[in-house]
């Protein structure tokens, strides 16, 4: 009995002792300090497609059109200010609720890298450079990008790109040198 005791102690003590010179061997020692390349591997990211960003937008659209509700219009009715400025077919209300609209995508984004519908479908925006995203690239996204989009009315179509690009980017994406991701820091 106590021979295969004493034959089990033999077996788990070189296991033991293989686990031991495993990490010595991991961890080696030198008298004077070697310095490696050190290669940083670059975050991976999971580029955020058409559909997701098609129901962010569309929950966007309800967030600014219920703060155009809330804001704006009453502002309108108080002030009877719509029929003294309107520009052509365009109503002082219209032009309020584009600055509303572009204010809130600039800043919504500036800020916080996403708008409420980007938070609820867990998307952020982020510069192709992976740094803070700056006015000027805001401006060129939300701005001219948006612009393009809006005045010319076939220029809906070019957001279906956002489907066949690799890096699933928008013409407003391409002009801003933004990208459109998972945010996975949750």
């Amino acid at each position: 009995m106590s021979e295969g005791l004493e034959q089990r102690k033999r077996i788990v003590n070189s296991r033991l002792r293989k686990r031991v010179k495993r990490t010595e061997m991991a961890k080696p020692v030198h008298p004077l300090p070697i310095q490696e390349e050190v290669t940083v591997a670059s975050p991976t990211f999971y580029y955020a497609g058409f559909w997701m960003r098609l129901w962010a937008f569309l929950l966007d659209l309800i967030t600014v059109f219920s703060i155009n509700l809330l804001l704006v219009s009453p502002f309108i009715r108080l002030t009877n200010i719509d029929g003294l400025l309107s520009l052509g077919p365009y109503s002082f209300e219209t032009f309020l609720g584009a600055v509303v609209f572009f204010f809130y995508f600039a800043i919504m984004t500036k800020l916080y890298g996403q708008t409420i519908g980007k938070m609820v479908m867990g998307l952020k925006v982020i510069s192709t450079n992976d740094e803070h995203l700056k006015w000027s690239q805001i401006v060129f996204r939300e701005g001219v990008g948006r612009l393009l989009h809006q005045v010319f009315f076939l220029f809906y179509v070019i957001y279906v790109m956002v489907a066949f690009t690799e890096k699933k980017q928008g013409l407003h994406d391409i002009i801003a040198d933004t990208f459109v991701i998972y945010d996975r820091s949750e």
